[in-house]
């Protein structure tokens, strides 16, 4: 089933165009990535896809409905937004962080319920943090940061997260755990629209990747068939090999260093 169809759209902020004629199409349970030079516009192409800001063009088609047309409270109950991963100033403990997510689910004069508490609990365990649950959120990893966030998404129960940059200030072992979550995300059928600055992540575990260059969709296909050397080169402007190991079922990207 396709979830979100995106036409011809042109976006940018205040007085500045950023980008324009970009059309793609996700399903629900596929995985896509965004790759792109920093500036690019990769921020804001999300912001417009949520609805936070107004497209200059073209259509955002989400669940089979204009995007223009949809109120704030119902784009919120479809989509939800994953941010990096940030420290935050009140010691909200980490079950409180991710019932937050259920805000689209509650009225604006209510108090979370017993169903609400049930899905956060859902959200944690899918996560693998439940653990976590009665830990400050600000005495955490940041990694477990990053998989608390996303159990935040999850509690509201989207039928698409977009994420921005999700494994930015990661460890190694942290990027590799929420890499191996947005697949699993997507093998429960829902679909996931993520930006990374590593190629290598589109082909550990996006099916198709998509690249933004000069406000425009150079690129839009297979991981594997995709993230090639001249792509790359393209958008980051400097040499990278891209090839398969032995043992491993994704090729490897490696930038050339003089």
């Amino acid at each position: 089933m396709m979830l979100l169809h995106v036409r011809d759209l042109a976006f940018g902020y205040g007085g500045r165009s950023v980008g324009s004629g970009v059309s793609f199409d996700l399903a629900a349970g596929e995985v896509l990535c965004l790759i792109g030079p920093n500036g690019g516009g990769k921020t804001t192409l999300f912001k417009t896809l949520l609805g936070l800001l107004p497209a200059r063009g073209g259509r955002v088609v989400l669940g089979g409905t204009d995007l223009s047309r949809l109120s704030r409270s119902a784009i919120a109950r479809m989509v939800a937004a994953v941010p990096q991963a940030h420290a935050a100033f009140f010691p909200f403990t980490v079950r409180e962080v991710v019932v937050m997510g259920r805000a689209s689910r509650i009225g604006p004069f209510a108090a979370p319920g017993p169903s609400d508490a049930a899905a956060a609990e859902k959200a944690l365990d899918a996560l693998g943090i439940g653990h976590l649950a009665d830990t400050v959120y600000t005495e955490i990893s940041g990694g477990e940061r990053q998989l608390a966030l996303i159990a935040r998404a999850l509690s509201g129960e989207p039928r698409l997260l977009i994420m921005d940059e999700p494994t930015a200030s990661l460890d190694f072992g942290n990027q590799a755990r929420v890499l191996g979550q947005i697949r699993r995300l997507a093998q429960a059928g829902i679909a996931v629209l993520f930006s990374t600055h590593d190629p290598g992540h589109a082909l550990l575990c996006a099916d198709r990747l998509v690249a933004l260059h000069g406000g425009r969709l150079v690129a839009d296909g297979p991981s594997a068939a995709t993230v090639t050397p001249a792509l790359l080169r393209l958008i980051y402007g400097i040499d990278v090999v891209v090839a398969p190991v032995p043992g491993l079922a994704a090729p490897v990207c490696v930038p050339v260093v003089d």
